[in-house]
């Protein structure tokens, strides 16, 4: 029997320490009471577990995964499970942190939660994979539910494996439950528009933001660090808007075409290949140097801390739109503000996926199910209104847009929980 060991980590700061340090920000500003944050800047539970699995050589593995649930004062809790070497429980803590701020900036009726197992998806086979996912629902089954907590795809996982989620934790209680997971596919419960829903809530915030500054934005350049679910469809549909994507990149290597990449070719190409390695018409650069590159439009859509102190006052895009989860540290934060980029930040401008979650969560307890125009619609007016909010109070308080839209977003959590009170 191995037990699997994580790697060393692609983080530079402890992203749980980086969360509670916005909180404490955003109190300050806002003038919100200490006790509160006391309360806000602690996680309501989190549960360890091993995962034991049997592989196709015969040997048996032991995983570790996890599933935290930050805070429930405004409904049951939502969020993402991650398949990658690199989960930790303070990135799972601080990522469920953030799921909290999204749903209430969006104004949806969940708590913040995230899940994790510390494995590379990407090496094990579809059996070895189903088994663990089974094994790992079993371990946290009695902590999930429609009415408790409701896990989604996130790095590393998709509708298949939600789709075993799905199937196991019906098992166990002897009828379908719909509303256990959302991102599953279509045959079995899930949401037209699910798929593409994070891409396209952040294509909305980009369109917003360029007319706010009166740009257009077709003929804009735009780098898009990661190719997985979120950087994909981001660059197709910026590319359907007139944009010039001239550099994408995946987990194994980052790609620069200065007359523009040829977007749908490189998504047939990925979805072959399943990996961008030898896409023709286009030159291969590292993933640093992608970061860095001349462009109007920068969209980390990979993993944490990708933009830190070291190379920020390097980053020569005017506007960061954050399709991961918090792609840009603190300190960078500062450098980047001095210079005058505009920030579009992650509990903003990846909100689609959570609330087309939502929308497919509301779907399967009905068991009616819309139309893809209507769920898209729907997820224009609330992630519009955010953006409106949000942007707001940035003119109204002299703040970034990221200050702005977490002062909206724990405002709000702040008032359920005074609302609530504390029990007993």
């Amino acid at each position: 029997m191995t037990i699997v060991d994580a790697p060393v980590s692609h983080l530079r700061e402890n992203p749980y320490e980086i969360a509670k340090s916005q909180l404490r920000k955003v109190a300050d500003t806002f003038a919100i009471n200490p006790n509160l944050v006391n309360v806000l800047q602690e996680c309501k539970k989190a549960l360890v577990v091993s995962v034991p699995v049997s592989m196709d050589d015969g040997s048996t593995q032991v995983f570790q995964g996890y599933r935290v649930t930050h805070n429930v004062a405004r409904g049951p809790s939502k969020g993402g499970i991650r398949y990658h070497p690199d989960v930790t429980l303070d990135e799972v803590k601080a990522l469920a942190m953030w799921m909290t701020w999204k749903c209430a900036l969006s104004g949806i009726p969940f708590g913040g939660a995230k899940g994790g197992v510390v494995c590379n998806p990407k090496t094990m086979t579809e059996g070895e994979l189903q088994r663990m996912t089974r094994r790992f629902t079993s371990e946290i089954i009695n902590e999930i539910g429609p009415e408790k907590d409701i896990p989604a795809p996130d790095v590393g996982t998709d509708g298949r494996v939600m789709a075993w989620i799905f199937d196991t934790y019906s098992m166990n209680k002897g009828h379908s439950v719909l509303g256990v997971v959302t991102g599953k596919p279509l045959t079995i419960g899930g949401s037209l528009g699910r798929v593409e829903a994070t891409s396209r809530g952040a294509l909305f915030c980009i369109r917003d933001a360029v007319a706010k500054l009166d740009k257009r934005l077709a003929g804009m350049t735009v780098a898009v660090e990661g190719f997985g679910n979120v950087g994909s469809y981001l660059a197709n549909f910026l590319h359907q808007e007139g944009a010039l994507v001239v550099a994408i990149s995946d987990s194994t290597t980052a790609l620069y075409n200065p007359k523009g990449i040829d977007i749908p070719a490189a998504f047939a190409y990925k979805a072959e290949n399943r990996t961008l390695v030898g896409l023709k018409d286009a030159e291969t650069i590292t993933d640093d140097e992608l970061l860095l590159l001349d462009v109007d439009i920068l969209a980390p859509c990979a993993l944490e801390q990708v933009i830190t102190e070291p190379n920020a006052d390097k980053v020569k895009a005017w506007m960061i739109c954050e399709g991961a989860n918090g792609p840009v540290t603190p300190a960078a934060d500062v450098v980047l503000e001095d210079k005058g980029v505009l920030i579009l930040p992650d509990v903003l401008a990846n909100a689609g996926g959570v609330v087309v979650s939502y929308f497919e969560w509301v779907q399967g307890l009905q068991e009616y199910f819309w139309k893809e125009e209507e769920v898209n619609q729907r997820l224009n007016e609330i992630v519009t209104r955010a953006f409106e909010e949000t942007w707001a109070l940035r003119e109204e308080r002299d703040v970034s847009m990221r200050m702005a839209a977490y002062g909206l977003a724990v405002q709000r959590v702040a008032e359920a929980t005074i609302t609530r009170g504390i029990y007993p």
